[in-house]
Parts: structure tokens; sequence; C-alpha cells
């Protein structure tokens, strides 16, 4: 769910707006592993072991692979909200494990990648992997330690969606080192970018107080 801002305005994220244009085959897809038996929580573990299992690859060093299943599997997480929605049984609770599953999933990737880059004595390739995996948790984390407060902080670069979209194709098609350094330099300057953002909220909301 979309919350709003202080000034009342739904933000909608680049994720919000993929969902949006891509409803059409979201819902017939959701459709089909609802008839399957599929809930939500259990689609959401499925992109969970799927990614798991491409960061074995990476481990090993087979990007192409990865890649592949990594591709693949993260557009999955968009289906547990399209079938939650469509059995009208979202809940905090499903949205908590997917928002959880997700930190896990990208932790992971970088987990297998990290590993490979050690194995090899390739310091570069694991520095710029701790670099975007650094970027992605305070990414999340902002925004989460945002909301607790009260405050909307859906802003910046590089959500998850556009860490994906940027991921996946680096690993396929080999510019892996590219690929993590846009990650690893843009994922950070999200999170400052949402600091700031919630810093200029926090402003407003004590003047407004004055």
């Amino acid at each position: 769910m979309t919350k709003s801002t202080d000034s009342g305005t739904p933000k909608k994220t680049f994720t919000d707006y993929l969902r949006l244009w891509f409803k059409w085959v979201l819902d017939p897809l959701g459709r089909l592993f609802l008839w399957l038996g599929l809930t939500p929580n259990m689609v959401t573990m499925l992109g969970l072991l799927g990614n798991t299992v491409g960061a074995y690859f990476l481990a090993r060093g087979e990007f192409l692979t990865g890649g592949i299943l990594v591709a693949v599997m993260t557009p999955i997480d968009a289906l547990d909200g399209t079938m939650a929605r469509l059995r009208g049984e979202a809940s905090d609770w499903g949205a908590y494990v997917d928002s959880v599953s997700d930190r896990y999933s990208e932790l992971i990737i970088y987990g297998g990648l990290l590993y490979h880059f050690l194995t090899v004595g390739d310091v570069t390739g694991g520095m710029l992997t701790f670099g975007a995996a650094a970027g992605s948790v305070l990414v999340s984390y902002v925004k989460a330690r945002a909301e607790g407060l009260g405050y909307d902080a859906k802003v910046g670069l590089l959500t998850r969606a556009e860490r994906y979209i940027v991921l996946a194709p680096s690993l396929v098609f080999g510019f892996v080192y590219i690929g993590l350094g846009i990650l690893a330099v843009f994922a950070n300057i999200t999170a400052v970018q949402r600091v700031w953002y919630v810093r200029g909220l926090a402003y407003s909301r004590l003047k407004n107080k004055d």
C-alpha cells in the first residue's frame, strides 16, 4: 500500500508504476498461481529460494546462469502482492514477510558475488559488491526508519526495481563491474537523498507546530 506524505499527497515509486504498467501480465499469472493452489507467501518464499539458487551459481563464477535465475525470479516478487489483492487478503503480515524476504534475496545475491570475488582474490569486485550491498541495505533502512517516525521516504534514484534492472542485465551480459559500480555509487546516493528528504519533512513539521 502506498503511504502519503505529510502534505497528504500519495507518492508512487517506480515499482508502483511498473505494477500498473504490467498489470495485464501480473493479474493472469496471479490467477494461474492461485488456481494451482499457491498462496502469496508461498510465492514470496519461491522467489527467495530461486534467488538463493541463483546466488549459488554466482558464487561458482557462473554469472550467466546465476544472472538468468536472478532475472527470472526477482519479478516474482510482484506476484505475491498481486495474488493477495486478487484474493482480497492483503495484510500487514504479508507485506512484512514480502519486505523481509526482499532484503534477504538481495543480500544473498550479493553474498554469492562476494564469495566468488573473495575466492578468486578479486579485491575490486569484492569492494564493489560490498558497496552495492551497503547502499541497498541503507536505502531500505532509511525508508523503514522514516516510516517509523511517520514520514514517507519513497524517493531517490535507485529503489529496488531500479537496482534489479541494473543488476540482472549486468550479470547476464557480463559487465558485472559496471553494474556493481553503478549500484555502489547510486544506491548510497539514494540513501543520502532520502535522509535529506526526511530532514526537510522534519523541519517542515517542526515549523508547522510552531
